[in-house]
């Protein structure tokens, strides 16, 4: 780390106040070691920002606002655990037989909803919600639907079978379409939990260093 690094974090209030020499040298202790140390710590979990904003709150003894800001990341972390379970319980629930490929041309609006067996206002609200995304003719401005909109719409129709709301099928196809392909959810899945385990550790050893830093202060 660059000594214009350090300088920058003193400036932003990452660090606690410093003393300055006679000539103008700043002088560090222990205790703006540790609060590097913190930082350094905290953005692994929260970011640059967020790291920033604890540290400017605990330096200026605004422990709540510190308090708030940490346990917000472990409440947005909490729910994206809570997404990820219910991606994998909704994908797992769903058949196992591929669907029935389409040949020719793509289907029109009708033609889907007869095969699917719901009405075309239907597929209407599942493309204003983010669920199918079909393209346009260019000549006649009629939606076409592709087979692999044809297999999200399939999805999608057994997961509003299974009580599953307009959101949450919406966020299953994302993630099925950022998996790429069906069997390739499981490695999507395992990847998307590896953040997750990541993240905790990292939140866990920003607030151990944060921890020390608090000790530190208090002793002083």
């Amino acid at each position: 780390m660059s000594t214009q690094a350090i300088r920058n974090y003193d400036d932003d209030g990452i660090l606690p106040p410093t003393e300055r020499s006679e000539t103008g040298y700043r002088h560090y202790t222990p205790l703006h070691a540790q609060a590097l140390r913190a930082f350094l710590a905290l953005r692994g979990g929260h970011g640059h920002q967020q790291a920033m904003e604890i540290m400017r709150a605990t330096n200026r003894g605004d422990a709540e606002s510190a308090y708030q800001l940490i346990d917000a990341a472990h409440v947005a972390l909490l729910a994206e655990r809570d997404t990820r379970i219910e991606v994998a319980t909704a994908l797992g629930t769903l058949s196992t037989t591929a669907p029935t490929p389409v040949h020719g041309r793509p289907l029109t609006v009708g033609e889907l909803a007869c095969r699917l067996g719901v009405h075309p206002a239907t597929l209407r609200t599942w493309e204003t919600q983010g669920i199918l995304h079909p393209e346009r003719d260019r000549a006649t401005g009629y939606r076409q639907y592709r087979p692999d909109c044809v297999r999200d719409a399939e999805i999608a129709r057994q997961l509003r079978r299974g009580g599953y709301l307009l959101h949450q099928v919406a966020q299953f196809i994302k993630s099925l379409r950022e998996a790429g392909a069906a069997d390739a959810m499981s490695d999507f899945l395992d990847s998307w939990q590896d953040r997750l385990t990541t993240r905790s550790r990292n939140l866990l050893a920003g607030a151990a260093q944060l921890d020390a830093y608090l000790t530190m202060l208090h002793q002083t």
